[in-house]
């Protein structure tokens, strides 16, 4: 079906907002370090090809030793400013989502927005929705620009997960990569943008970083290795497959449309099996989304901002286009984004 011949509901009715919320201008970065996997196999139990085959990875990108999370999060985002054709001084709230602040203390947000010169905006920090951050983002970023006063909305996802996997660690160090990436929020006119969202969750710690926080080292347990992710494979795999579809339905139906009314899927860049699963799950072709786990690995919450990123810029994605984002995290939390996107935006 044509989706520009598909009448959509008003949006009020379909998502309680007054004002609908399209994203206009998008940012990426990664470091320049790429390490391969014939590196790792070098030193870890593994090989090039068992990479491959299980996860689809070949490459990721490990940020430089004098560079922090905040570092990645500013070029991104001046990207992403530039190409919204706004000021950094037009930004009214930024959101950032990332398992690895700069650090505990002061928002790595703030530090962006200093460096941005976004001197009136708010700085929200999401440290923990890892994976799904791009959805809980975009969501909290939709429900500020309701109000009258708010026209754009920066939202980040970013992850130096090079810093929290063991090197020697071949369960984790093979899986995760650094990012970043970015994107303005701008209101737009009915019937176009956010068409439906859908958030849900389970406490579950298959993939967990236990240190850091009030609860007590387990015994054996060192201050560094408490910093490093911990990750239950098999349970991560079913948590995604089970909850990516069911999530996608779901927000699909919540607009109003069906599957096949869907130009393109954006789904969170954990593991290429994992996605081809979901994809195979809703009877969808690949043609119909983008892959960047080859190139980056799994960059956490930057992972749906990489996909939006490349998907726009290979042409996969145009005005009026149809297009569905879902993710999960360790949590789990997970969610699900319906879009139409527009670059229209009703500022001024």
């Amino acid at each position: 079906m044509n989706v520009e011949t598909v009448i959509l509901p008003k949006t009020e009715n379909r998502t309680g907002l007054k004002v609908p919320v399209t994203i206009n201008g998008t940012g990426f970065s990664v470091p320049g370090n790429r390490v391969t996997n014939e590196e790792l196999s070098g030193f870890l139990d593994t090989t090039d090809e068992w990479i491959k085959t299980r996860t689809g990875i070949k490459e990721r990108r490990f940020l430089e030793e004098e560079e922090v999370t905040s570092d990645l999060c500013i070029r991104a985002s001046l990207e992403a400013i530039a190409n919204a054709n706004i000021t950094a001084a037009e930004i009214d709230a930024i959101i950032l989502t990332t398992t690895t602040p700069d650090q505990r203390l002061p928002s790595t947000a703030l530090v962006i927005g200093e460096a941005i010169g976004a001197h009136k905006a708010i700085p929200i920090d999401l440290n923990q929705a890892a994976c799904a951050g791009g959805i809980f983002s975009i969501v909290i970023g939709t429900h500020l620009l309701q109000n009258e006063q708010f026209n754009n909305v920066l939202v980040i996802g970013a992850e130096i997960l090079s810093r929290v996997t063991d090197p020697n660690d071949r369960t984790t160090r093979v899986f995760f990569g650094d990012a970043a990436g970015a994107a303005i929020l701008q209101k737009t006119s009915e019937g176009n943008g956010l068409l439906s969202w859908e958030i849900d969750s389970t406490l579950n710690d298959a993939v967990r970083i236990e240190g850091g926080g009030t609860v007590p080292l387990a015994d054996g347990e060192t201050i560094e290795s408490s910093q490093y992710v911990k990750m239950d494979g098999r349970e991560v795999w079913k948590m995604a497959t089970k909850n990516i579809p069911s999530s996608i339905r779901n927000v699909i139906d919540k607009a109003g449309l069906s599957v096949r009314d869907i130009d393109h899927f954006l789904i969170h860049q954990a593991n290429l099996n994992i996605v081809q699963a979901a994809l195979e799950e809703l009877d969808v072709s690949p043609s119909k989304t983008t892959f960047t786990v080859q190139d980056y690995a799994n960059t956490g919450s930057a992972s749906l901002f990489s996909v939006l990123y490349r998907a726009l810029h290979e042409g996969k994605i145009t005005e009026g286009d149809v297009v569905v984002f879902s993710a999960i995290g360790a949590g789990f939390v997970w969610g699900s984004l319906c879009l139409k996107y527009t670059q229209t935006d009703l500022k001024g």
